[in-house]
């Protein structure tokens, strides 16, 4: 294990206060902040001794830190945590690590760490991939971008909760990668939803179908993991449509300024509004399937 460091961790959401578990599990000094305080607290209380302190502002939390890890909602949240008044950028030493595992816009990684730069902190835009089940067993994939430096001091803390770190490329890239992760698990789920409503109007065994396609070159996580309760109409599995639309939002806007062509991301992106539309908007993305008609329950 690493050298115990003071690590402050910001944002205590589904991913984050399993992130800052292992942390504190790992034996590092953890200081944590939420901006519902009362989230805070109900963290401290369901894992005793783990945290030193609840800080009351990103600045306080940061002041002192070895490191600063954030995992957030969307840009303007990060930017409020990190560059704001109160911000963590406030008090942050000199040659401080600083990893931000909210999946952002490339744009917001890389205006953090220009701001860091002259601040000598090592930044580290760091999303992840793997869910809430990858977070509560500690076995987070995670794209880095930014120097080798600043990757190489992230590593040793990210292993409290990681099994692969990746450094993609320079600051920004982390987060286009994950752009590019996204639009892989919507582009699978589309086809997924298609093939189980296309087997249950054909009134198949779906028990058998897969069986007979989970072992071959159709085989994903998202098979393995959700043809069963798709089928079921079962959604209830933690990352929402709505952050959905968010992160293909981004990858979208990030194509249209690289001049990419995504036709299949921007039509996918549209069928997650219709799941919305019915409703959906914070089931889980293998909700999808909702937008196609049980044709096989016609008489």
């Amino acid at each position: 294990m690493t050298e115990p460091l003071h690590i402050s961790f910001l944002g205590l959401g589904v991913m984050g206060s399993q992130m800052a578990r292992h942390l504190g599990a790992a034996g590092h000094r953890l200081t944590i902040y939420n901006r519902t305080l009362a989230r805070a607290q109900a963290w401290q209380a369901a894992h005793p001794g783990l945290a030193e302190r609840i800080a009351t502002s990103p600045a306080e939390a940061a002041a002192g830190a070895d490191a600063v890890i954030t995992c957030v909602g969307n840009d303007d949240d990060l930017a409020d945590v990190v560059l704001g008044p109160k911000g963590a950028f406030a008090t942050l030493r000199r040659g401080a690590v600083f990893i931000d595992h909210t999946t952002v816009s490339a744009r917001i990684a890389r205006q953090i760490a220009v701001e860091g730069r002259d601040k000598e902190l090592l930044c580290v835009d760091a999303p992840v991939t793997g869910g809430q089940s990858g977070a509560t067993a500690g076995t987070l994939s995670i794209m880095c971008g930014g120097s080798a430096a600043a990757v190489d001091a992230a590593r040793p803390i990210l292993a409290a909760y990681a099994s692969r770190v990746v450094h993609v490329g320079k600051s920004g890239a982390g987060q286009t990668a994950k752009m590019a992760n996204q639009m892989c698990i919507a582009g699978t789920l589309a086809g997924l939803a298609e093939a189980i409503r296309f087997a249950q109007t054909a009134r198949l065994d779906l028990d058998k179908v897969f069986e007979a396609i989970s072992g071959g070159a159709a085989q994903s996580w998202q098979m393995d993991n959700r043809f069963a309760t798709m089928a079921r109409d079962e959604f209830d599995f933690g990352f929402a449509v709505d952050w959905m639309r968010k992160d293909l939002g981004l990858a979208i806007d990030e194509a249209r300024g690289l001049g990419a062509s995504v036709p299949v991301t921007a039509l996918i992106d549209q069928f997650y509004a219709d799941v919305q539309a019915l409703g959906g908007a914070r089931q889980d993305t293998s909700a999808l399937i909702r937008r196609l008609p049980r044709r096989s329950d016609r008489a």
